[in-house]
């Protein structure tokens, strides 16, 4: 039995972590401390400064843990872990935890090439982002594509020039061929600095070059170049007059501003990159009415840049947060140099400050409300759900899954996860099918769970795979539920298993939980989300499914044809899409792919015998 007042007295007067528990062992609330004795010790006094938030979750407290950390910073990290980790009833959730991509080109190789990635490297290469729109960031892409004729392909410059032939894109004058000794390093690189000048934010020079050359085209009776320079002049006008915020520095900045409502804070982030405005994202966080805007900030700030790949020398922030030189330490540690949180009250940085406090309150009020129905629809249906199920608690992640095979070859399994009602992409997986032979569909089965509890319980770090499930769906009846049963059973898990079933007509009916059909009426939000899932896991699988046997396809015709290896495969694949697009090629057109004269005609001879 556990005895708060005994526990209470064992506190030690250090730095680290605490961790509330209910009569379920279920964590309701995380917390830092810099002295564990007298914080914890707080929850338990009677006092008239308690929230009623904090007064009603202390009437939860059961039991509690304690990890006892060297420093604060220690215990600041530790409890962002532990609140992505297990997301408590209590604690102020940032549900929002995109990775925005950025625009990579890697000045290391011999002759760079421009990449769209989502994670930032220290690997030398110049990083330009993130963009928090990806729809401009791609009119970007399109542009620097029309504009400059950089290489596309992953051969390894400059060890392969000469080994193989230019593909297309080389052909056409997409590509200037270095592979082909076309263009040296230096005149290459220098169309490299001009497209770094471009991404940096010089549209002037560029567009200086590019008049020149429309006009030199013009004077050449050359209308039809002429129009195409006067169309990728036009493109970045346009994309000039968009970064219609400009400060005089050319500082990378992020700005922070609030919206309160009585019941919920939206809380706007500005991206400010080298001087300009490339993107903003609002995050609306529920419940916060008992919370103090300087706590709702700390939360904010230590969530938001968890798992952030790019944090900006300084973070313009509207009002001061708690424990604001520890956030500073923060956030310098994963910077790798120091960061500054400031909030100005006059200038240039203070009007774009009052700039994003006017769109936090007009997005609140445009967007609150709807934000809020969503909210309430999708956590309906998880209510819906538990309630027709009689679960003790809301299944706020849930995990699907289903089988793939035609007649047992290539079997595939797909995992999907929805949280909170929607689903989290990130966390997909896929399965190969390595120990069932023919289709099994009850094997395999047994044999994706395996694979993914097993994963579960031996992940040491924090990550998508280490995330306990509240209920797992499986897209079938009894066989299905049996067969992941049986593996909750092997490693002693208690998860809530429910079967996926469907109609004559091949629709979702309701599930099979505890080996009874529980129909939820149709038309509900808790109808529409099951059949929500198990649409996507069945698409999911079936998607990677046809992949696998399309790659079968292409490695038992190809690898028949004479002078066609692995390299070949890929360029013929990555050229003409499919095999059928392959056999209607002629000899010509598969030269264009890259490939040699005798090998072309092989494969002209084969498909035509």
């Amino acid at each position: 039995m556990f005895d708060i007042a005994e526990e209470l007295k064992k506190l030690p007067d250090k730095p680290g972590v605490y961790l509330m528990k209910n009569d379920k062992e279920h964590i309701i609330y995380v917390g830092k401390a810099i002295n564990l004795k007298n914080r914890v010790r707080q929850y338990f006094q009677d006092s008239k400064n308690h929230s009623i938030k904090v007064v009603k979750m202390v009437s939860h407290i059961a039991s509690f843990e304690y990890i006892v950390t060297r420093s604060e910073m220690e215990a600041l990290i530790l409890e962002c872990n532990l609140i992505k980790k297990y997301r408590p009833k209590y604690n102020i959730l940032l549900k929002d935890d995109k990775q925005y991509p950025y625009i990579k080109i890697n000045v290391q190789e011999g002759f760079p090439r421009m990449l769209v990635v989502r994670n930032r490297k220290k690997d030398g290469a110049k990083y330009f982002g993130p963009y928090t729109d990806a729809q401009a960031m791609w009119e970007l892409v399109d542009i620097i594509k029309s504009t400059w004729p950089l290489r596309t392909c992953s051969r390894s410059l400059p060890r392969d020039i000469g080994k193989e032939r230019p593909c297309l894109n080389g052909h056409i004058g997409k590509c200037l061929s270095p592979c082909n000794s076309q263009i040296d390093e230096e005149a290459y690189g220098k169309m490299v600095q001009e497209i770094i000048s471009f991404l940096s934010g010089k549209y002037g020079e560029v567009i200086k070059r590019l008049k020149k050359e429309m006009e030199v085209a013009s004077e050449a009776l050359n209308f039809e170049r002429a129009a195409t320079l006067r169309n990728q002049i036009s493109a970045i006008q346009k994309l000039e007059q968009k970064q219609n915020v400009t400060m005089n520095n050319m500082l990378d900045q992020d700005v922070i501003a609030f919206a309160k409502s009585p019941e919920d804070t939206l809380i706007q982030v500005y991206f400010v990159r080298q001087g300009k405005l490339v993107g903003r994202e609002h995050f609306y966080l529920e419940d916060t009415q008992d919370e103090k805007i300087e706590t709702i900030f700390r939360d904010f700030v230590v969530q938001f840049y968890a798992n952030a790949t790019f944090v900006p020398k300084e973070v313009i922030i509207e009002r001061i947060p708690e424990e604001l030189e520890v956030l500073e330490e923060y956030l310098s540690n994963k910077k790798g140099s120091k960061v500054q949180l400031v909030t100005p009250k006059k200038g240039v940085k203070h009007g774009l400050l009052e700039l994003a406090s006017k769109n936090a309150e007009l997005t609140l009020g445009q967007f609150g409300e709807q934000i809020k129905k969503d909210e309430q629809r999708t956590k309906g249906a998880l209510l819906e759900i538990q309630k027709a199920l009689g679960l003790k608690e809301i299944p706020y992640r849930i995990e699907a899954y289903d089988i793939s095979n035609t007649q047992g070859i290539e079997s595939v399994g797909g995992m999907v996860v929805f949280e909170g009602g929607k689903p989290k992409k990130s966390d997909y997986r896929k399965f190969k099918i390595k120990s069932v032979v023919g289709p099994n569909d009850y094997g395999s089965m047994e044999e994706v769970l395996d694979r993914r509890i097993a994963r579960l319980i031996s992940e040491e770090k924090e990550n998508s795979f280490s995330r306990m499930p509240n209920t797992i769906f499986m897209d079938g009846g009894k066989g299905q539920v049996s067969s992941a049963q049986k593996i909750l059973d092997k490693y002693g898990l208690d998860i809530p298993v429910c079967g996926m079933v469907k109609d004559e007509k091949h629709r979702t009916r309701g599930l099979l939980y505890k080996g009874e059909e529980v129909l939820l009426p149709i038309g509900t939000e808790g109808f529409k989300l099951i059949t929500r899932i198990q649409d996507e896991v069945h698409r999911f699988s079936i998607e990677y499914h046809k992949t696998l046997r399309s790659k079968a396809q292409v490695q038992s015709v190809l690898d028949t044809i004479k002078g066609v290896g692995k390299e070949r495969k890929k360029l013929l694949m990555k050229h003409f899409k499919s095999i059928e697009n392959l056999k209607k090629a002629s000899v010509e057109e598969i030269k264009e792919a890259g490939i040699p004269n005798q090998v072309a005609e092989s494969i002209y001879r084969y498909f035509h015998k």
